[in-house]
């Protein structure tokens, strides 16, 4: 005992973090699944995966990767679109994918993408997770598109209303928000044990002791599960729409893991996250997930956090968790059949709202509204068309206001007495800056001379260059002396 003491020092700390993280990511497994249209116990088998294969690879050391909440949307979409079947075939892809990205050093370029553009996403994701999961908690269907699912709330409530099955759904939901919301005001002692795990078991409870007759989740068996893909699976790939669906899972999945990995380096002082190691980690995970025809997976920052703050200090806890999955899905898999469906949306109703940055967006809204915007834009366009094209419309926006900012320029009169106009322009002249451009130059005097300087330009394009020179050729055609284009730190642009 005291060898095994020496060589991991830690692993008291570790033991009781994995106890912790394990108790966090068992509710949070099965209900991600479920809201995603797949088996519960493909939910367990990402998060068994996510710890004893993802959680022994080099990358991030405390951060714990599994199902998340945040391709909830995105996986729905795909197995109502392709099947089940096709869900291994995807991961599997995207998870190749990540691994390629990894080793060609990509992972710290997804640090590149616009904050604004990720906190839209996951308020997009977030919205439409909500509108979804109001309908299973009243045990009602869900209509398939994100406008539809939010159009058709106010018929849900009245249809509820008049229900009294639906009412005792509702109940059961609601009251399991309530009590993850108020868990935090717990004595210290209770709220050891983590309020989503509190509120599923407490409605487990409720719902067998008074016989309210609700659904409860549909238990296959942990084997009975693994779908492997067959060589028609594969044969999907051929196909754009499902390639598509390949690079968002791709890209939705490797931001929110990297960004994910930022947070919690901040959370703690150990060893900071190798980025591109920690997609290639990700892209194994991912890799292992398609072959068993499991959900995609993602470093979640819900579970992280948790592991940080019970005391975690190395990759063992998140390993250990691994263990106690497979352990309960192996030994316990059975009790799942006892959980009420309300009591699972109800938790992910919690987690959408979190996903929500309204502060941020309030933040942004004082001090850079651009950026508001763009967030603003990209979750509407989730909501309103698909994930895949509501992200790419953000990126767009956020390149295109990159560009714009980049475009400050200025036109100075240096003199302007009786004789020669001299003026000079500055900052950088781009084809988006060319009608203000042209407009300053136009209120020049024109019958005068004009010595125009470009020597303050950092860059100069060739739409700009071509309509400096038009500009010059038509102020001389006035029958004043030729402009004088003059720059020194650029090739020379003269008429």
């Amino acid at each position: 005992m005291r060898n095994i003491v020496a060589s991991f020092p830690h692993l008291r700390q570790d033991f009781a973090a994995s106890l912790v993280v394990f108790l966090v990511a068992l509710p949070l497994c099965v209900g991600v699944a479920v809201a995603s249209g797949v088996p519960a116990e493909l939910g367990l088998i990402t998060g068994i995966v996510g710890g004893l294969v993802t959680g022994f690879m080099r990358g991030s050391s405390l951060q714990v990767s599994g199902p998340a909440a945040g391709l909830t949307v995105l996986v729905l979409e795909a197995v109502r679109s392709f099947g089940l079947p096709a869900l291994g075939v995807i991961v599997l892809a995207a998870g190749v994918l990540q691994l390629a990205m990894g080793a060609l050093r990509l992972g710290r370029w997804f640090r590149a993408i616009s904050v604004s553009v990720v906190e839209g996403m996951l308020a997009g994701i977030g919205l439409v997770l909500i509108a979804g999961q109001l309908y299973a908690a009243a045990g009602a269907e869900a209509p398939l598109s994100g406008t539809g699912k939010l159009a058709g709330v106010p018929g849900l409530v009245a249809d509820s209303v008049s229900s009294p099955t639906a009412l005792a759904s509702i109940a059961v939901g609601a009251s399991t928000v309530a009590l993850v919301v108020g868990w935090n005001r717990m004595p210290k002692r209770v709220r050891a044990v983590p309020g989503a795990l509190a509120a599923v078991v407490l409605a487990t409870l409720a719902t067998s002791v008074f016989a309210l007759p609700v659904s409860t989740v549909q238990v296959q068996g942990l084997l009975d599960a693994v779908r492997v893909p067959g060589l028609s699976d594969l044969g999907g790939l051929a196909t754009l729409s499902l390639l598509g669906t390949v690079a968002a899972f791709t890209l939705i999945a490797s931001a929110e893991s990297l960004f994910s990995a930022a947070a919690v380096d901040r959370l703690h002082d150990g060893p900071r996250t190798s980025y591109d190691k920690e997609l290639m980690a990700q892209g194994v995970g991912n890799t292992v997930c398609g072959l068993l025809g499991a959900l995609p997976m993602t470093a979640v920052i819900v579970r992280s956090a948790a592991n940080v703050r019970a005391g975690a200090r190395t990759r063992a806890s998140r390993v250990l968790h691994g263990v106690w999955l497979l352990l309960f899905a192996a030994l316990l898999p059975a009790t799942l059949g006892f959980i009420p469906l309300p009591a699972l949306a109800g938790i992910l109703i919690h987690a959408g709202w979190k996903l929500i940055p309204l502060r941020a967006l309030v933040v942004l809204w004082r001090e850079h509204r651009g950026e508001a915007l763009i967030l603003v834009v990209t979750a509407v366009a989730i909501v309103t068309v698909n994930m895949f094209e509501g992200v790419l419309t953000g990126l767009a926006l956020s390149v295109a206001k990159a560009a714009w900012d980049a475009s400050h320029v200025r036109l100075e009169v240096l003199d302007s007495g009786p004789g020669l106009v001299r003026a000079r322009l500055s900052g950088n002249a781009t084809f988006l800056r060319l009608p203000k451009i042209l407009d300053s130059l136009e209120a020049l005097p024109k019958d005068r001379p004009v010595a125009l300087d470009l020597s303050g330009l950092h860059h100069l394009d060739h739409a700009c260059r071509t309509a400096l020179e038009n500009w010059a050729q038509r102020h001389s055609s006035t029958g004043t002396e030729p402009v004088r284009l003059t720059r020194t730190d650029v090739a020379k642009a003269a008429p």
